[in-house]
């Protein structure tokens, strides 16, 4: 079965961006950092979404995002499934912090149970028989609106979304150009996807 096994953010400034993902979130190994300048404007197309367990720790990394020099795009609040918040990042990721939980059962942590990259894409079901086809195996699927890939012993869990709904959830126009900002490295690489996600080999050591 192939599965992630590194996420790549092209930013303009790796030392900086490394900063506010330690800072803010605690991720070291599980998002690398790779210099670009490649033009791009408005919605990236993707969002790294963070899982935990309940609203006391959502508030506690939105908060470290905020002072870290992120931007609220959707302030934490409650849904009708769960709590969450999302932010953009100085580097222009976007990151969305959430439970399905409502109340809190113990003190707040900064323990992030998932990590989850969505894709916004064009057409859900084209580009999930595209990854089918690479050797990616579903876990969830729910007709032409998401699907969720099976991430196995990976450190992040892909998965689909609409473009549109994938901006509107976060708070953003849907509208964006030029590059992605992001390269998904895997067993299942090198390859560019449907809709201009590019993947790489998977390596084993730290990208520059």
């Amino acid at each position: 079965m192939a599965s992630i096994e590194s996420v790549t953010l092209e930013v303009a400034d790796p030392t900086a961006a490394r900063q506010f993902c330690t800072t803010a979130f605690g991720l070291d190994t599980q998002v690398r950092l790779r210099a670009s300048d490649a033009p791009t404007t408005g919605f990236r197309g993707f969002t790294l979404a963070l899982t935990v367990s309940q609203p006391g720790t959502v508030d506690t990394l939105i908060g470290a995002a905020l002072d870290a020099g992120a931007t609220s795009l959707k302030p934490a609040a409650k849904s009708f499934w769960g709590y969450g918040g999302v932010v953009r990042a100085p580097d222009g990721t976007i990151w969305k912090v959430a439970t399905s939980a409502k109340k809190d059962t113990g003190p707040a942590t900064r323990r992030i149970d998932e990590i989850v990259l969505l894709l916004g894409v064009a057409d859900v079901v084209a580009s999930k028989r595209f990854y089918v086809d690479q050797g990616l195996a579903v876990a969830k699927s729910f007709s032409r609106v998401y699907v969720e890939f099976a991430a196995g012993a990976s450190p992040v869990k892909l998965a689909l979304y609409r473009r549109r709904a994938l901006a509107k959830d976060v708070g953003v126009p849907p509208e964006g150009t030029g590059s992605h900002g992001l390269v998904i490295g895997g067993d299942a690489g090198p390859f560019t996807d449907p809709d201009g996600y590019a993947w790489e080999a998977a390596s084993p050591a730290l990208a520059p």
